[in-house]
């Protein structure tokens, strides 16, 4: 009886299912990430000092490290009941195209208007604003999925909000821009002038592209000027990678219903917010001592923050405004090449994340954009979804990892994650297809020089 008898194509979990709670990894991490620092005083971010940038409950849930489940309110479960539980499907289509032994599962969250995971986090957020009882929040959006994500969350709940795009992303992405703007946010192209940080960047860097880190300071600076505003991030922070965690926790409970354990798990690692969401459980099992995975963080070969960054405090934004944070980095003021992967542009990485990676819980590799393509362009083809590019860096790495099983013959089970559609990233399929699509990588001087500006700790 062959694989497709007995597990379908897509496996969907019922209402039911959903979790009722996320899981905080931090609660059975043994070496806890380090805390966020005062820039000033380099002391440990107090909950009031938090709480002048961020709302209140999402202040609690930063600083938490020892509750392991934290309980989704009822509103936000209702809320994901539009789109979610998500499906895990089996790439069957794929494994035949491959020839391979593997068997690749990939979990999908493109399945709403936003197009990608991050409406998991956003509606959350927006959530506790509202019932903060703030007029809105602001934040930063590299390829428009974050501030798509949160355009549609601060609809919801009649909130307003302020999305600082970065540049080339908002010259590159217009149609994203325009789903922004319909769902009733204001965008505007970062580093801009109508923020001082954008006015001191752009005077040192003429004709800048941007970076997630320029955009982040802008937003900050807008919601700590403005009453009644808070920010808001998509990626990064502890409290996102905690409401991510439902894509990791569906995942594990569909394999768990059709006895299947996988060997490979494999996610697309920008700030960290999906691949922190999707490994959550898997990797708890491993710090618990109960069940092992290999883990795979990828990266762009542009922006390779864990494979040839420093673990590090840095800013968490180039106008260096923001807390310190523990983390692998490239330094904030590196400014990545206009890659298309707007998303995994961000100078540093999750401090979760990074002390996993640092603790050899798991490993990572970085890719170049063309070979991305090529890899979405094969998954489109016979799989039936355009991935988003942000997607198909964890699709290159299961297709090699799938070639190595045929040639070594091993039925290994490998998982990823599927962030998102491409559908809104038209302009590089159509850079790719044309051959006009570099393959930009920062030498080794370029990143020294990056890192040699980090902030100088006693």
């Amino acid at each position: 009886m062959s694989d497709k008898n007995v597990i379908p194509y897509k496996i969907y979990l019922e209402e039911s299912e959903m979790p009722e709670s996320w899981y905080n990894v931090r609660a059975d991490m043994k070496n806890k990430p380090a805390p966020l620092l005062n820039p000033g005083t380099r002391e440990p971010m107090t909950a009031e000092e938090l709480s002048g940038v961020f709302c209140e409950e999402l202040v609690a849930q930063e600083l938490d490290n020892e509750h392991p489940y934290i309980a989704i309110p009822q509103e936000i479960r209702d809320f994901y009941k539009m789109y979610r539980p998500s499906p895990l499907v089996r790439a069957y289509c794929l494994e035949e195209r491959l020839q391979t032994p593997a068997k690749i599962y990939y979990k999908f969250e493109g399945n709403n208007t936003s197009g990608s995971h991050k409406l998991n986090s956003a509606i959350a957020q927006a959530y506790y604003a509202k019932k903060q009882g703030l007029k809105g929040v602001t934040t930063e959006t590299g390829a428009g999925q974050w501030g798509t994500a949160l355009s549609m969350a601060c609809s919801y709940f009649e909130l307003d909000c302020k999305v600082y795009m970065v540049k080339v992303s908002y010259e590159q992405k217009p149609f994203r821009r325009e789903v922004m703007r319909t769902y009733g946010a204001s965008v505007t192209p970062s580093p801009s002038m109508t923020t001082e940080i954008g006015k001191k960047i752009l005077a040192e860097h003429p004709g800048t592209t941007g970076s997630l880190g320029c955009a982040i300071s802008e937003a900050v600076e807008v919601a700590v000027t403005n009453p009644g505003y808070r920010y808001v991030l998509g990626s990064v922070l502890n409290q996102v990678l905690l409401h991510q965690s439902v894509i990791g926790l569906e995942t594990k409970a569909a394999l768990d219903k059709y006895n299947i354990k996988p060997d490979l798990i494999i996610g697309c690692a920008g700030g960290g917010s999906n691949l922190g969401g999707l490994i959550a459980p898997f990797v708890g099992e491993k710090l618990r001592g109960e069940a092992d995975y290999q883990i795979i963080a990828v990266e762009p070969a542009s922006c390779p923050s864990f494979t040839r960054g420093t673990y590090a405090y840095d800013f968490c934004d180039t106008g260096m405004i923001c807390p310190l944070a523990k983390m692998y980095t490239l330094g904030s003021s590196y400014i990545p090449a206009p890659n298309h992967a707007g998303g995994l542009r961000y100078h540093g990485m999750s401090p979760v994340l990074s002390q996993l990676y640092d603790d050899g819980l798991m490993e990572a590799r970085s890719v170049r954009q063309t070979d991305v393509f090529e890899a979405a362009e094969q998954f489109a083809r016979v799989e039936g979804i355009l991935p988003a590019p942000e997607s198909s860096h964890a699709i290159r790495v299961a297709i090699d990892e799938a070639l190595k099983c045929k040639e070594t013959g091993e039925e290994k089970t490998i998982v990823f994650g599927l962030t998102g559609t491409g559908y809104f990233d038209l302009v590089a399929y159509e850079k790719f297809h044309n051959g006009e699509m570099e393959n930009y990588i920062p030498t080794d001087e370029e990143i020294a020089e990056s890192i040699a500006k980090l902030p100088k700790m006693d």
